[in-house]
């Protein structure tokens, strides 16, 4: 019967059949055992030849059955559980965010059941052809980068040389073309020399070895030359020396800074009659178009001024930009005085006195008088007054004495030192000073009438104002010695300056029909002779918000060495509250 209690055919067979019946089947069970004989025979053969060595060890062969350990893991379980694991472990560690751990770290101990398997399964997995070949992937996790550990170096470094031959050092230490120093080539003329001081390239040559990396040189010096801590313990900025050589405003220093040991100042002079509304644009009153270069020094001296004074100083240094600073501002009334000097040069500077002066009989009424700032840069001490005379056409004699009181009343200078004390004078602040520059509306007219003046004018051709002149009560007192004793004027090729109708160019049309004047002037004088030159006197014809128009003039002075005895400008903001340098007050 069968496995299913059914009868099989054979027991349904005749009787007679079943000698033939036993014999076919004894037939078949001697081929099938002969069959396996001969299999087993050959495989036999097989093993021999493949322990020789004459079978590929690429034939392909079943793979063998894995044994079974006694805790049944998969493989992408064990995956699986390490790299949640390891996504943990992350974490805390930085260097192994995102990835797993090295080869060695994912091994089980030796002698595992899990290790075993996968021993004896990736062992065969090379073994297999292609076509039977799983994915690596799916076996085995891929090992992270490798972190090499850093080389220490074996013995001292060699320090950098004085010359730096290193390219990229020279690429970081590179001085801006902008930024170039007084140095002046032996094909350049002197008449071309340009003054250039935003570097010191001195240090970068006296500059020893130095061990710092480049990255750090770039990070801590940008482009500017990097200097050592020794040269600064050398030469204190604040304190200076008072020897001959190194001093900082010796004629080291100068010569780098000024090799013509001239400097530039920029002067300006103007009456705003008091004008709420300042000008749009101030770029014509500092900054004219037919200057090729700016000037060191920036002197403005205002009478009348708007009733902000410190919008008015906002507008100068907008005007002036970040190469300047405001070194300092005084005022004595509505009249201002204010003086920039280049970012650069202001560790050349003195500390800055002023004083003020009233002419007026009620010294309350602050609306004519003069204010004056003093200081020293180098060698050299400077003086810088505006002034606002008495007005009127026929009262010469006052002005007189407002200039006369001023000369006397001016207590200038406080602390600062006298550079020349034998040629100085109790009763004549001026005589107290190497260069002295005198702004301002003096008021002084010409002496004729009005038709005779206007005549004059459209006679004047290519700037010759001789004739006008001749009229002029300044030029005539200044001849008699009467006033601005020991100053000068340089030649005046413009027309009078006041008085004009507010934003044309059509003189007095009121009723007072006032004569065309030059009121507003600008004088100097040196202790020297020809100390100071003067480069342009001109008038500024497109601002024309006032009955004045601004007047401006430019110098070259020449500066002398000095010795670091003077109280510099930081120094003496040591005891004071507040500062006026660099800042708007």
């Amino acid at each position: 019967m069968t496995e299913n209690g059914e009868d099989s055919p054979l027991h349904h067979q005749n009787p007679a059949n079943g000698d033939s019946a036993v014999n076919s089947r004894t037939l078949k069970t001697s081929l099938v055992d002969a069959k396996s004989s001969k299999e087993h025979k050959d495989a036999l053969k097989l093993n021999a030849r493949n322990a020789e060595g004459e079978f590929s060890p690429y034939q392909p062969r079943p793979p063998p059955q894995p044994r079974l350990s006694s805790k049944s893991v998969s493989v992408e379980e064990t995956l699986r559980t390490r790299r949640l694991k390891n996504s943990q472990e992350s974490l805390s560690d930085p260097v192994e965010t995102g990835s797993l751990k090295e080869p060695s770290q994912l091994q089980h101990k030796v002698g595992s059941p899990v290790s075993r398997d996968r021993g004896s399964s990736l062992s065969d997995h090379g073994g297999r052809p292609r076509s039977q070949q799983s994915d690596p992937t799916d076996l085995r996790a891929r090992p992270s980068k490798v972190l090499l550990s850093p080389v220490q170096p074996t013995g001292k470094l060699p320090a950098l040389e004085k010359g730096f031959a290193s390219a990229t050092l020279k690429a970081a230490n590179r001085i801006d073309g902008d930024c170039l120093d007084y140095t002046v080539s032996a094909k350049e003329k002197p008449s071309d020399r340009l003054h250039r001081n935003l570097s010191d390239s001195r240090l970068l040559e006296n500059m020893g070895s130095d061990s710092a990396s480049v990255h750090s040189m770039r990070s801590n010096y940008s482009v500017l030359s990097p200097i050592r801590p020794q040269d600064v313990r050398n030469r204190s900025f604040l304190e200076g020396s008072v020897l001959g050589s190194g001093a900082l405003l010796g004629a080291e220093e100068l010569d780098r800074h000024f090799p013509d040991r001239k400097v530039g100042i920029y002067i300006a002079t103007w009456n705003m009659q008091g004008k709420k509304g300042l000008p749009t644009n101030l770029d014509d009153l500092l900054l004219p178009t037919d200057s090729e270069f700016a000037q060191d020094f920036y002197i403005i001296g205002v009478q009348e001024g708007c009733p902000d004074r410190r919008e008015w100083e906002v507008r100068l240094q907008e005007t002036l930009g970040p190469y300047y600073v405001m070194l300092y501002a005084a005022a004595h009334g509505v009249l201002y005085l204010t003086v920039f000097v280049r970012r650069d040069l202001i560790w050349f500077c003195s500390e800055v006195e002023h004083a003020t002066v009233t002419t007026r009989i009620i010294s309350q009424i602050k609306t004519k008088g003069a204010v004056g700032i003093a200081f020293t840069f180098f060698g050299t001490s400077f003086l810088f007054i505006t002034s606002h005379f008495t007005s009127g056409d026929s009262k010469v004699y006052e002005r007189v004495l407002d200039y006369n009181k001023i000369i006397e009343a001016l207590a200038l200078p406080k602390g600062l030192p006298d550079t020349n004390p034998y040629r100085s004078t109790s009763s004549d602040v001026t005589t107290r000073f190497d260069q002295v520059f005198w702004f301002g509306d003096f008021n002084f007219r010409l002496s004729k009438p009005r038709a005779e003046v206007e005549a004059i004018i459209k006679r004047t051709a290519g700037g010759d104002m001789a004739p006008l002149l001749e009229h002029d009560q300044l030029s005539k007192e200044m001849k008699e010695g009467s006033i601005f004793k020991g100053f000068q004027e340089a030649p005046i090729h413009f027309l009078p300056t006041y008085k004009f109708d507010v934003g044309c160019d059509v003189y007095d049309t009121t009723s007072k029909q006032r004569t065309p004047s030059y009121t507003d002037r600008i004088v100097f004088r040196s202790r020297q002779a020809d100390d100071i030159r003067a480069f342009k006197y001109t008038c500024c014809s497109s601002i024309k918000t006032s009955d004045h128009r601004p007047v401006i003039s430019v110098f070259q002075v020449k500066l002398r060495p000095g010795r670091d005895n003077i109280p510099l400008e930081e120094e003496a903001m040591k005891g004071e509250s507040t500062s006026t340098i660099c800042t708007i007050s």
